[in-house]
């Protein structure tokens, strides 16, 4: 087992990383003070890894609330049903709720964990790549509104992270790639050496080596828990960790975020947002292309939907990003460095959503 820390004083807390970790009783009760829990799963998780996680927890009093599958739950519906659970079940303040699940579980707990008798503790056990790498990673927590993601939410850190990298064995092939993206994301954002450790290791990355795995979701926590620990409410340099999602999370909301996997939304936003740092003179052609032929070769799409050019800047306008009604991207400079700017031609980012199919060529 590895550790990295998020380190944000106080509320700083582990990620562990290692192998078989849901079996780890005492790792997990250190970071349990009452005796109730509450474990927010979905209906794909449970028959899974429920009762390992059950047994790591004995003794304790546990409830369970099981959501459907899909993006399209992470709602102020399932939010409200999620209260009225624990409100039925007497639930207080020293109860301890566990994300058992991917992003949409971990998001929708920690909003939860949140707001529920004004905070409560909550642990992160993140079962898709996606989840070990990122979002349940660093503390912010939301549900979805029809007219753009993660609309509702707040800024709210786990007492641990457990990436338990045994269950990425039971990852379909499609949303084990959509993780990836991600992976990839930090290697373009912060780091070129890992950048180029990824393209070389891609082979051994898709075929689930345990290796190769065990440092791509090790890495992708360090970098994500430094930018953490610098900026932890999104004021200034954590906003790098949005290179490709403003453009993705268009793509998902027009998409009704069911037709894309968040990870292969962002995947597209990369190549978009790579093309769009090219045209505007700060990335070089050849960065832009390498990007896009990584992206690539972890199995993700490329090339986005057909949508319109006024839909997509609709969409995009909803996002956190937007400051006094003007858009910023994060676009980068070289792999490894990215820049947050809002200085960029209208015409240039008209040209990049225009690119649509072009995007898929070469």
């Amino acid at each position: 087992m590895e550790t990295v820390k998020v380190d944000l004083g106080e509320r700083s807390y582990p990620i562990y990383i290692g192998a078989d970790l849901l079996g780890e009783t005492a790792l997990i009760r250190r970071h349990i003070d009452g005796n109730q829990v509450a474990v927010i799963t979905n209906e794909i998780v449970a028959p899974l890894y429920l009762e390992a996680l059950r047994a790591s927890l004995g003794g304790l009093s546990v409830d369970v609330f099981t959501l459907p599958d899909g993006e399209q739950h992470k709602n102020l519906q399932s939010f409200g049903s999620i209260m009225d659970f624990l409100i039925a079940r007497r639930h207080n303040r020293t109860t301890t709720l566990i994300a058992l699940g991917g992003g949409v579980v971990g998001d929708i707990c920690g909003f939860v964990a949140a707001t529920f008798q004004r905070g409560v503790n909550f642990l992160q056990v993140p079962t898709t790549l996606l989840a070990q790498v990122d979002s349940s990673v660093g503390g912010k927590t939301a549900v979805n509104h029809p007219q753009g993601k993660n609309l509702i939410g707040a800024f709210y850190q786990p007492q641990c992270v457990l990436a338990d990298t045994s269950v990425l064995s039971s990852l379909g092939k499609r949303e084990f790639s959509a993780g990836l993206a991600e992976v990839a994301k930090y290697g373009v954002i912060a780091d070129a050496e890992f950048f180029a450790w990824i393209a070389d290791a891609a082979d051994r990355l898709i075929a689930r080596d345990d290796q190769a795995l065990s440092y791509a979701v090790r890495r992708s926590c360090e970098i994500k828990a430094d930018v953490v620990a610098r900026d932890e409410r999104e004021s200034g340099v954590r906003a790098i960790l949005n290179f490709g999602h403003t453009f993705g999370h268009a793509l998902e909301s027009l998409t009704g975020y069911q037709a894309l996997l968040h990870g292969e939304a962002v995947a597209i936003g990369m190549v978009m947002a790579a093309d769009l740092s090219a045209r505007v003179g700060w990335l070089s052609l050849d960065a832009a292309q390498r990007i896009k032929q990584l992206v690539a070769r972890l199995g993700l799409p490329v090339c986005p939907p057909a949508l319109s050019n006024a839909d997509m800047l609709q969409a995009m306008g909803m996002d956190k990003k937007v400051l006094d009604g003007k858009l910023r991207l994060v676009l980068a400079t070289r792999i490894g460095e990215v820049v947050i700017a809002d200085d960029f031609a209208a015409s240039e980012l008209d040209a990049t959503l225009s690119a649509g199919n072009s995007l898929c060529d070469g």
